[in-house]
């Protein structure tokens, strides 16, 4: 049974709004394919937050309404978005540059697995026949921040563990892990769980995890509701 269905933890959407509340004003962020494409939908609206994507566009805004779709204006996963007043384009030789310059706050990236010490794998599952690391290893060493938005468990099994053992796309980059279930800061004396989702217990936590857990030095950790802005 998901947790989901055992009513448990955040919503996609919930999960992006938490992580978008640790996005500060006037920071330029990437948003990885996938989850972490929601939080351009949940940006609080009294902070400037500049979204870049790696096919080179600086602004990005949230998706279209539905008939509006340019797909001539799209994301790195070829999903129709927006662009905010202000934003531009340009080629993606300068989109790496900014990357790799060291230039963008923080990257937001999913993830199939991730390590107890911030190493990451996030571009070829084991029975992959394909696989390619694409913009990732980049966004990984050259953001100032990596910030990881996935599900905490992928069919019952734990993404979070001791050692990836799927190919690594970085190592020891991963500073922050927001699952539906938890915000785990990724430090030198290991896995620190910031704040529980709602129903969501410590004990609960640690068994959907494959990786030792610690509870912050305040031993208060967290509980938290979130309202989808």
């Amino acid at each position: 049974m998901s947790n989901e269905q055992l009513g448990v933890g955040w919503t996609k959407m919930e999960l992006a709004s938490r992580v978008a509340l640790d996005l500060e004003d006037g920071w330029f962020v990437n948003l990885g394919i996938g989850l972490p494409t929601l939080v351009a939908e949940v940006i609080p609206k009294d902070r400037e937050i500049i979204l870049h994507s790696e096919n080179g566009l600086l602004g990005l805004g949230p998706k279209p309404e539905p008939g509006e779709e340019d797909m001539d204006l799209v994301n790195a996963g070829k999903e129709p978005i927006t662009l905010k007043p202000g934003g531009s384009f340009f080629s993606q030789s300068e989109s790496f540059a900014m990357i790799r310059g060291g230039h963008l706050d923080a990257a937001v990236l999913g993830a199939f697995q991730v390590s107890m010490y911030g190493d990451l794998a996030s571009w070829k599952l084991p029975d992959a026949t394909l696989g390619r690391v694409g913009g990732a290893m980049d966004l990984t060493v050259g953001s100032k921040r990596v910030f990881l938005c996935m599900q905490h468990t992928s069919k019952g099994v734990p993404k979070i563990v001791e050692e990836c053992t799927y190919p690594l796309t970085a190592s020891r980059c991963v500073n922050r892990i927001y699952t539906n279930l938890a915000v785990i800061y990724v430090t030198d004396d290991g896995l620190v769980v910031h704040e529980l989702a709602p129903g969501v217990t410590f004990e609960y936590l640690q068994a959907c995890t494959a990786a030792p857990l610690k509870i912050r030095a305040s031993n208060n950790v967290k509980a938290n509701t979130l309202e989808v802005q």
